[in-house]
Formats: structure tokens, sequence, C-alpha cells
């Protein structure tokens, strides 16, 4: 299974799975990326922090450790 900081610009990839607990959890799943949602990696910065995404239409910045909680297929 690979996590969300692992995926390529351009690639679209679905949730499977969240982790982490509580406030950080929650923040993430606050974000819309929750289990079932397709994401597409718009962006990398050049050292890997943060990472664009797409997703339900809207352009979304996420910090690198956040991207390793989630598992995408």
């Amino acid at each position: 299974m690979r996590t969300l900081n692992e995926i390529r610009p351009k690639e679209t990839v679905k949730i499977v799975k969240i982790g982490g607990t509580g406030a950080t959890k929650r923040r993430i799943m606050d974000m819309g990326l929750i289990k079932n949602i397709e994401v597409t990696v718009r962006k990398v910065a050049p050292l890997g922090d943060p990472i664009e995404v797409t997703v339900r239409g809207y352009e979304l910045s996420i910090r690198k450790a956040d991207a390793e909680l989630i598992e995408v297929i």
C-alpha cells in the first residue's frame, strides 16, 4: 500500500485509509480527505513539502507529514 506522499504529480489515486489519531486525523478529514475520495497530486514542492492536491474540485496544500498518514491505491 502506498501513501499520498509517494504519489507523483498528475497521478490520480483513491484514498483507502486515514491514519493518525485525535486532532490530526480530524483535521485531515475536515479538509475533505476522506475514505473513497479520488485525489490528484498537482505539484510537489522542490524539497517535497508541501504537496498540492486536487480534491473534490478544489486545490489543497498539505504537509508531507500529513500525506504520510493517508493510504491510497
